[in-house]
């Protein structure tokens, strides 16, 4: 009589785990084929799967979405694709992807030197030539030594800043026949502004990607998710994903009525960036041309570097 009631519980004992075993091949199915779609999307980039590559990624979560990102930049399928890829791509994904990309960065490098244009309207007046700089950064102290190549306006001029000696006051000299006087002046005083906006700290990619970052957190106050335009612009060399974002109100609500951020392909930074005032007016233009990571030595923030001319 015991027998089977024994062979009963052995029955139900094996469809049980009979049960648990689909449940787990279903589960591990779905699982597979989700990281099949992943893996396709962060697969090297050929032509059909550059094709399908939108379509792929807008399917992921959010973080998902984040790490292809970060991967197709570094292992340069984003690069290989063209125009319309790269525009089909940002315009299907998550419109928080990009701010955490560059959030998480990161967005520059403890220690690099860089070559940029840059062009600023001060007191009104738009320069006809934009200034062709070098500069050398170095973080932990930040120190930074800055020269104006030759085919700008203020081509000769030379500055160093070191936050460890003076953290308010920077070196430098004017240039051309005044190369000879170097002083030592504020780092917000009338002579630095008198060629820019900003402080001699704001150079480096760093800054306009936290710029980016914070002036997000008031579009997405006023309801701005997405960018106004996205489109692939190739600038002085540079090729980037340029972002548009318009405000509502502009200025000074904002640091800019209109902005353009061109996004580096192969890392999470921003390589140009464009600031229009209220009136439709641009007021600022930086292209980052060379961006190359390197070690420095005291001297390279030294006055007395016999390769500088202060």
């Amino acid at each position: 009589m015991h027998q089977p009631m024994f062979v009963n519980k052995r029955s139900r004992w094996t469809r049980l785990r009979a049960a648990h075993l689909v449940c787990a091949l279903m589960v591990g199915m779905a699982g597979a084929a989700f990281a099949q779609t992943e893996a396709a999307a962060l697969a090297p980039n050929t032509p059909q799967i550059a094709n399908d590559a939108a379509a792929q990624v807008a399917k992921l979560p959010l973080e998902r979405q984040v790490k292809w990102l970060r991967r197709a930049a570094q292992s340069g399928a984003l690069e290989q694709m063209d125009d319309a890829q790269l525009v089909a791509l940002f315009e299907s994904i998550d419109p928080l992807t990009v701010p955490r990309y560059i959030e998480e960065g990161p967005n520059g490098y403890p220690s690099y030197e860089f070559t940029m244009l840059r062009q600023e309207r001060i007191r009104g007046v738009w320069p006809r030539k934009p200034d062709h700089m070098l500069v050398r950064l170095t973080r932990d102290p930040l120190r930074i030594y800055s020269k104006w190549l030759p085919g700008g306006p203020h081509s000769g001029q030379e500055i160093i800043y070191d936050e460890s000696r003076r953290s308010d006051e920077m070196y430098g000299h004017l240039g051309g026949l005044f190369n000879i006087m170097p002083l030592w002046t504020s780092i917000d005083g009338s002579l630095a502004r008198a060629q820019s906006n900003h402080r001699v700290r704001d150079l480096g990619t760093e800054f306009i990607a936290q710029q980016f970052l914070d002036e997000g957190r008031k579009f997405a106050e006023a309801g701005i998710t997405h960018p106004a335009q996205i489109e692939v612009k190739t600038l002085d060399g540079v090729r980037v994903v340029a972002f548009t974002y318009e405000t509502p109100t502009g200025q000074p609500e904002f640091y800019a009525k209109k902005e353009v951020l061109g996004l580096d392909l192969r890392h999470p930074y921003f390589r140009m960036v464009e600031s229009y005032g209220n009136d439709g007016q641009i007021f600022e233009r930086i292209v980052f041309v060379t961006i190359t990571p390197k070690t420095f030595d005291d001297m390279a923030f030294d006055p007395k570097n016999p390769e500088y001319k202060f």
